[in-house]
């Protein structure tokens, strides 16, 4: 995942805590895994030494030390560059889901109850995805429709994997 392009993408709004920063991403994929604090605050700290934000305000009052970021014209334009570039084809996820099933296939273990499993929780994930209210933002659809499209991707290859190892195991 391109962190740091989120992380500029959220701070084009106008300068932000590196709290607005992940509240604002979570807001953004709410169907996604949160954003973790620590990597919020490691990624503005790349970025700052990168010269693509700058610290504009740092208070301290009571509490831990709340430091507000934004772009400089140069993470501007690293963000304005990113959002153009189209992304490589990939493996993704389902890099770990095949680097599994390779590894139960090549060790003996139950490939096909391997991928029994991973179906069933593709097929959860799913129900969870269509059965849960979107976001209100106007992206959150977006988001949900591509992910659910990959993963009914992902279960057309387990469906076809399951097929291909049933049928080697009858010849």
């Amino acid at each position: 995942m391109a962190t740091a392009e989120l992380v500029l993408g959220l701070l084009s709004a106008g300068p932000a805590h590196g709290y607005d920063v992940k509240r604002g991403h979570d807001s953004w994929f709410p169907d996604g895994r949160p954003l973790a604090f620590g990597q919020v605050y490691t990624t503005l700290g790349r970025l700052e030494r990168d010269g693509l934000v700058e610290v504009v305000e740092k208070t301290s009052g009571g509490g831990p030390d709340r430091t507000v970021y934004a772009l400089t014209d140069k993470g501007r334009k690293h963000l304005a560059d990113w959002l153009v570039d189209p992304v490589p084809p990939a493996w993704g996820s389902a890099d770990e889901v095949l680097r599994k099933l390779v590894a139960a296939v090549r060790t003996g273990g139950d490939a096909a109850a391997f991928l029994a499993r991973q179906r069933a929780s593709h097929l959860r994930r799913i129900r969870e995805l269509q059965e849960s209210p979107a976001g209100q933002d106007p992206t959150s659809p977006l988001v949900r429709d591509y992910t659910v499209a990959h993963l009914d991707a992902d279960l057309r290859w387990l469906d076809s994997a399951i097929e291909r190892l049933s049928e080697q195991e009858t010849s």
